[in-house]
């Protein structure tokens, strides 16, 4: 594994794909998937230059982060939790985390509010869209606008934009209808005051399928395998 050329494809392939959408190359963050990882290859990656990491499993994260010396100081990239988040855990990755992309539920966003004023800390939040309507996936159903206005009315709980995990397929282009789908629906919520129009980020593409959702207009690339494979 090589983390430095690895790290250079992969911001090579974002800026093509920017050019190709006619976005600019700040338009689009990477956050590093260092789930698969161990705490030296973490602290490589961002010896390297990457100010975003992320994890999806609390007790792996706190068994691995500590060990990791540049997320030890008050300049530390920012830490993104990405997996499925069960309420009982929300005080310990609120204590780690500073935000997260996997608020799937009325009762979990009420929850993480809730901790949040016991802690005066507010947290931003991607809200997790069922684009594909996948039994199996998390996420508000796209038709259930209710509960996210809820979501987004509660204190504590900064709503950044919307999240999807498109189905998984062997070609890119499988994913483009549900990113493509993400966005209009972030548009739409914004211009009818469902999402506040601040909340226009997108969190959405994997190593897989990144190019294709910043392309459709991911403002959030989560990648893992591509960086550390």
């Amino acid at each position: 594994m090589n983390l430095t050329a690895n790290l250079k494809r992969v911001r090579d392939r974002m800026a093509h794909a920017c050019m190709r959408a006619g976005r600019g190359r700040g338009d689009v963050t990477l956050i590093a998937v260092t789930k698969s990882v161990d705490a030296a290859t973490t602290q490589a990656i961002i010896e390297a230059g990457v100010r975003h990491i992320a994890e999806n499993r609390q007790q792996d994260a706190d068994e691995k982060l500590p060990q990791v010396p540049a997320l030890q100081h008050s300049k530390r990239p920012l830490l993104h939790f990405i997996g499925p988040l069960q309420r009982n855990k929300v005080k310990r990755v609120l204590a780690r985390f500073d935000v997260i992309h996997s608020v799937d539920s009325l009762e979990l966003a009420q929850e993480i509010g809730k901790r949040c004023a016991e802690i005066g800390r507010e947290v931003g939040v991607f809200i997790e869209v069922n684009v594909a309507s996948e039994a199996q996936k998390h996420g508000f159903d796209p038709g259930n606008t209710q509960d996210i206005r809820k979501v987004r009315d509660i204190k504590g709980v900064h709503v950044l934009g919307l999240m999807c995990m498109a189905p998984y397929s062997d070609n890119p282009e499988g994913a483009r209808p549900y990113f493509k789908s993400l966005a209009e629906l972030s548009r739409q919520w914004r211009e009818s005051g469902v999402l506040p129009v601040t909340a226009d980020h997108l969190s959405m593409g994997m190593s897989g399928d990144f190019e294709v959702a910043i392309e459709e207009g991911a403002t959030h690339i989560r990648v893992g395998s591509a960086l550390f494979d």
